[in-house]
């Protein structure tokens, strides 16, 4: 039970610096996206990184008081529906004519890399998990971080070719379906 308990510590003291480095780049990027849908998708991430610091600071806080995993981080939700959706709303509202400067590019490039790489961490640690609150808590992660990097991606293809996104998303196709 040692193993597991120090095991479950270490990868939420891992989870949480990587989470305050998210949320560190996202407010950074902030000041520097001139895109103002850049700006708005920046600024969930940067509170969906704190929403995962709290969950995680929760956790911790119940296993070290009774070494017991409690799932009370379930009751912490983000304040928005899913990224994905909701950056398709924000896109179909700012229209197909949207400028994107070579730095918003690479701030998105550098976001998918941190999502990317969140994903990865959280698999890794669900192959371990074995308690079936943590697996809960570690596939919601999972999940989560995924459609941060979805989010991600569908805006870096929004910002450098408006057109092909709409194209996409309009459900268009050469069928006339």
């Amino acid at each position: 039970m040692a193993d597991t308990y120090n095991r479950t510590v270490k990868m939420l003291s891992e989870a949480l610096e990587m989470e305050e480095k998210g949320k560190a780049f996202y407010q950074k990027a902030l000041q520097s996206i001139q895109n103002k849908l850049g700006r708005e998708m920046f600024g969930m991430l940067a509170s969906d990184e704190d929403i995962h610091m709290v969950r995680i600071n929760k956790i911790y806080e119940s296993l070290k008081g009774s070494k017991v995993f409690s799932d009370e981080w379930r009751s912490i939700k983000t304040g928005h529906k899913d990224l994905n959706i909701l950056f398709e709303e924000l896109a179909k509202a700012h229209g197909k004519e949207i400028k994107a400067e070579t730095s918003d590019i690479q701030a998105l490039d550098i976001g998918l890399d941190f999502e990317l790489r969140s994903v990865r961490f959280y698999e890794e640690q669900l192959e371990k998990a074995e308690d079936p609150k943590e697996k809960a808590f570690i596939e919601q992660m999972v999940l989560e971080e995924k459609g941060h990097h979805a989010a991600l991606s569908d805006m870096k293809l929004y910002l450098a070719d408006p057109s092909a996104w709409f194209f996409e998303h309009e459900r268009t196709g050469l069928d006339g379906g």
